[in-house]
């Protein structure tokens, strides 16, 4: 059975969902983290856990929220508030990473059926969910546009290498590079690294293993 980590700094949510883990019979194991740094340590302990997230009351960025899923790639959690924006939520669907959503306000049968799947391994997405994802968001396999050469610096990229690391790494010019560099963002349509890195994950150009070493 996998271990279950409560991530939420209400009481009686933590109370709710234990008292329904033991009903099912889901898990032996339970802790409660009422801090990231409490999470980060039960993750260290259990790295194969369910983590049940209120993100709104726990004090991550998305970013950063996002990172020690990836980090920790044999957990699944689930993301059970009372409050979560429709942008937020898309952005997390779409980045292909292990993230349930079941809402407070959801009826007993989804909040049970997530917590279910979520002991089988299993990614479950409410109604609420289910229609965000509906609503003409742009699928995450759209086609790849990038050329061999794009692929391989926006790997490098998302590394944490430098242009010009990039540059001298290849034997080519600062000026070559910079210019991949333009290109992948304008095809991918992003602004900023972390949103290429995220493409970049998705599209398997970059493993979580190897973004974290």
């Amino acid at each position: 059975m996998r271990p279950f980590i409560l991530a939420d700094n209400q009481y009686i949510t933590c109370t709710g969902v234990a008292a329904l883990l033991d009903q099912m019979t889901l898990t032996e194991v339970v802790m409660t983290a009422a801090s990231p740094a409490e999470l980060m340590a039960g993750l260290a302990r259990y790295p194969d856990a369910v983590v049940v997230l209120d993100y709104t009351l726990f004090g991550f960025t998305d970013v950063q929220m996002m990172h020690v899923n990836l980090k920790y790639c044999r957990s699944l959690w689930i993301l059970f508030s009372d409050e979560l924006s429709k942008q937020f939520l898309r952005q997390v669907l779409l980045a292909g990473q292990r993230f349930s959503v079941v809402m407070k306000t959801d009826t007993e049968e989804e909040i049970l059926a997530a917590l279910a799947s979520a002991a089988r391994d299993e990614v479950y997405l409410c109604d609420y969910a289910e229609r965000l994802l509906a609503e003409g968001i742009p699928s995450r396999d759209a086609p790849d546009t990038l050329t061999v050469s794009e692929r391989s610096v926006l790997h490098e990229i998302a590394l944490g290498k430098t242009t010009k690391e990039i540059a001298f790494e290849k034997c080519l010019s600062f000026h070559t590079i910079n210019t991949h560099r333009k290109n992948i963002f304008r095809k991918l349509g992003v602004n900023n690294v972390h949103d290429a890195i995220k493409y970049a994950l998705r599209a398997g150009i970059i493993d979580a293993a190897e973004y974290y070493i």
